[in-house]
């Protein structure tokens, strides 16, 4: 069954507009990349139409730009003298690119956002419900790897705060 959404549109099964699952894609040789259809519909109808992409960790992360500017508020509340949150807006907020997407559906990625990254041809995009992550496939699979190891402890942390 289809639920109606915030714009009418139509939402999973869950009745929630959110960015769930993965896929594997490719860059093109220019650092264009087509987000998948699952995504780009959650945009398209919930959502202005674009991205704002900055990096996080090992990754990049995408966020429609209604979300984006939830953030932006939250952080022009930080201190201008604390030396965490202006390393943070350094890091963060100073990163941020507004992504347009052309005819195709795909939208270029910066070459230095693909650097700090380490993008190359095969990314794996991972929903993370009002985000999605873009990852280099192998750090992806690395990242998999130690959290698989670190399993009963992430899961404790995870029990501990109410989940």
């Amino acid at each position: 069954m289809v639920k109606s959404g915030g714009k009418g549109a139509k939402v999973g099964i869950l009745g929630k507009p959110y960015f769930r699952g993965q896929s594997i894609s490719r860059l093109d040789s220019k650092g264009r990349l087509r987000i998948p259809v699952k995504f780009r519909d959650v945009l398209q109808n919930h959502y202005t139409d674009g991205l704002i992409i900055t990096v996080m960790e090992k990754c990049l992360v995408a966020y429609p730009p209604e979300i984006w500017d939830k953030i932006e508020n939250q952080v022009l509340n930080f201190s201008q003298v604390q030396p965490e949150q202006r390393a943070f807006m350094r890091f963060f907020i100073s990163s941020a690119v507004e992504c347009e997407f052309d005819k195709q559906g795909r939208i270029l990625i910066p070459p230095v956002l693909r650097e700090k990254a380490s993008l190359n041809q095969e990314v794996l995009v991972a929903g993370m419900l009002t985000s999605f992550e873009i990852w280099n496939k192998e750090t992806w699979d690395q990242q998999m790897e130690w959290s698989a190891e670190h399993y009963q402890q992430i899961a404790t942390h995870i029990a501990d705060i109410g989940l």
